[in-house]
């Protein structure tokens, strides 16, 4: 059991001394210990292709796991073996693999947008209204810092999106005011935590070193913090870090429930409904690949698909 904490220790420390963010960290840790119990507990290093093959492929035909799912223990598992233990592996790309199928985005109506937000009030409509009017991934939302929320030019700035990308994004005008209110909370909140003796946000890679002064610059803090300070798992610092993601979950799960809506809902079903609904308004499809961040224009296609419109789009006989 020491062999496979210090193990553990290891994978901790090169994940962060690469700059991962604590989800991978957490998603990562948590595969590469249920590889370890699957095979009881044997250290990785007595174990290869055999092992991981019958892991992954397990994962894949008796536990009928979603693509993605397998693919995010393979991408713990090799960098384990690659990047911790130092082991080539080559052979990892025979691995059988969880068909990945083709989904339809689950969009809301307009009618069905204005209900959801209809049932939240507070941060919780705000956020919702957020997610919505901007198009931003939740975790982008929740990390957005008020140095990037330009009420002048009603845009938005993205940092470090999916792919380590920034983007710029549109500012709903409807929002601006709840959006200033917000901003003047967490100005309220950040002069009483450096009263207290605290007031230094996590900053990303290595811009605290770079930026000073930065973590306590109120320019650097969230737009929608936490309630309360807290213990940073890295490093054990008590800081204010941004609201929690599940806040928002189960927000819009009981919005759905009241508000009648037999979909289902969720942070992404809201970036999915604005994408289709500005689609709908006759905006340019690279526009909207712009805004939601897609490397792809063809990520961005699936919405038309969503519409029923453009090159495959049927009428049925039965409405002629």
């Amino acid at each position: 059991m020491a062999r496979i904490s210090a193990l553990v220790e290891d994978v901790r420390r090169v994940l962060r001394t690469r700059h991962y963010s604590s989800r991978t960290e957490t998603v990562y840790l948590g595969w590469i210990k249920r590889f370890i119990l699957a095979n009881r507990l044997r250290h990785p290093s007595e174990m290869g292709q055999r092992e991981v093959e019958a892991f992954l492929t397990r994962l894949a035909v008796e536990g009928q796991v979603a693509s993605s799912t397998q693919n995010q223990a393979l991408s713990a598992l090799l960098f384990l073996y690659r990047d911790v233990l130092r082991v080539r592996m080559d052979w990892m790309e025979e691995v059988v693999r969880a068909k990945r199928g083709r989904k339809l985005p689950v969009v809301l109506s307009g009618e069905e947008i204005r209900l959801l937000l209809a049932q939240l009030d507070g941060r919780a409509w705000l956020l919702a209204s957020v997610l919505y009017g901007t198009g931003m991934r939740l975790m982008e939302c929740l990390r957005l810092r008020v140095k990037d929320v330009d009420f002048a030019r009603g845009e938005i700035t993205v940092r470090d999106g999916k792919g380590g990308k920034d983007r710029r994004t549109v500012l709903p005008r409807s929002l601006v005011e709840p959006l200033q209110l917000e901003v003047e909370r967490a100005r309220i909140l950040h002069a009483s935590d450096l009263a207290a003796g605290f007031g230094a946000v996590w900053l990303p890679h290595a811009l605290a070193r770079k930026y000073v002064n930065g973590p306590r610059e109120f320019g650097w803090q969230y737009v929608f913090p936490a309630r309360n300070r807290s213990l940073d798992p890295r490093d054990d610092t008590e800081r204010r870090h941004h609201v929690d993601a599940e806040f928002v979950s189960r927000a819009l799960k009981q919005a759905r429930n009241r508000a009648g809506i037999h979909k289902p809902v969720t942070a992404h079903t809201l970036r999915h409904s604005f994408a289709t609904h500005l689609l709908e308004a006759g905006y340019d499809i690279r526009t909207i690949q712009e805004l939601l961040g897609h490397k792809d224009v063809a990520t961005t296609q699936i919405y038309t698909h969503v519409l029923n419109r453009g090159p495959n789009a049927v009428r049925s006989p039965l409405d002629r």
